[in-house]
């Protein structure tokens, strides 16, 4: 299996997954055209990865400076992903990286965080 890497655009995000450091990163902002389109790639590589590990600490930065309803829906499905590997023993944790002068930011991250029950979600102030 190969890292992820797709490189950031004007309304896509920098993706990088790192298989040897299990470090996965989405770092930008995230409004593609379509965004189930740019994603799916994304889903299936982790999915792919996800059942490959074992007792890895994973860690997953997540540092959107804006992103659109159809991408908060797509976070939220990665998120339940995740979530669901953590159930099945995983050691994942979600670091939401925000400035904080971005208010939307930090209020996104802590809605995240509400929903999400099982798996680490922390707030990191950058």
């Amino acid at each position: 299996m190969n890292n992820l890497e797709i490189p950031k655009t004007k309304t896509s995000p920098e993706i990088k997954f790192n298989i040897s450091t299990h470090e996965l990163s989405i770092k930008g902002e995230s409004f593609p055209e379509n965004t189930s389109e740019f994603y799916a790639p994304v889903f299936e590589w982790l999915e792919e990865y996800l059942a490959s590990v074992t007792d890895q600490t994973i860690i997953v930065n997540i540092e959107l400076m804006y992103f659109n309803s159809s991408s908060s829906k797509v976070l939220m499905d990665l998120f339940d992903m995740l979530e669901e590997s953590v159930k099945e023993g995983k050691n994942i944790t979600v670091h939401w990286r925000y400035d904080e002068e971005n208010e939307m930011a930090v209020e996104y991250g802590e809605d995240f965080m509400e929903d999400i029950v099982s798996l680490p979600f922390h707030l990191v102030k950058i």
